[in-house]
């Protein structure tokens, strides 16, 4: 299994890069945003990656980050989603937006990429809100936004997450406080309303 690349971008198309690593070229299958990350030609670049083996075809995803690799990952064990609808939902939105569409349930930014119809951009929600908070993103707050690290609304969120709460659930509930006790509302405060609001 190759788990990640360092060498020299030899050369890139729309969708592709080959990475020269020791005199040996690996092709590799990337979504836009990993490619802008990867740089100009004959730079020195890493991809995270992920070897994907079928009856006729071996294919060799490249990442630029771990969270990308495992979201292609949970979004590929999705009916309906193989790799270039993975790859072209990763090009239309980054790690954070998409957690936060799962989260919220918001299937019409999902349906922006390429190839994803509203559908399969419903089916690709419902499946995967309940795992989209073990994966990097950052917590939701009011209004769909994410919740920086450190705030209130995003400690809030934590706190209610370590208590056992759905990430889904947890966020809805600190939107809902944050709304009732306006933006600028004690983390206490915060979470003692949201709690009531996820129990209730």
């Amino acid at each position: 299994m190759i788990a990640k690349l360092s060498g020299r971008l030899d050369e890139t198309g729309e969708d592709w890069a080959i990475v020269d690593v020791q005199g040996v070229g690996y092709l590799v299958h990337c979504s836009a945003r990993t490619l802008s990350a990867m740089g100009e030609v004959g730079e020195a670049c890493t991809v995270h990656t992920d070897l994907q083996v079928s009856e006729n075809d071996m294919r060799l995803l490249g990442f630029a980050e771990s969270a990308e690799r495992d979201w292609f990952r949970l979004l590929t064990q999705v009916q309906g989603v193989g790799s270039k609808v993975g790859l072209a939902i990763l090009s239309a939105l980054s790690t954070g937006e998409l957690r936060d569409a799962c989260a919220a349930g918001d299937a019409a930014s999902v349906a922006r990429a390429n190839g994803v119809g509203p559908k399969l951009a419903g089916r690709i929600v419902n499946e995967l809100k309940d795992k989209a908070g073990a994966l990097p993103g950052g917590g939701m707050v009011a209004g769909g936004a994410a919740a920086p690290a450190g705030s209130a609304s995003g400690d809030a969120v934590s706190a209610l997450e370590n208590l056992g709460f759905k990430p889904t659930v947890a966020a809805q509930a600190v939107a809902q406080a944050v709304a009732a006790l306006g933006e600028g509302a004690e983390e206490g405060d915060v979470i003692r309303v949201a709690l009531k609001k996820a129990a209730g």
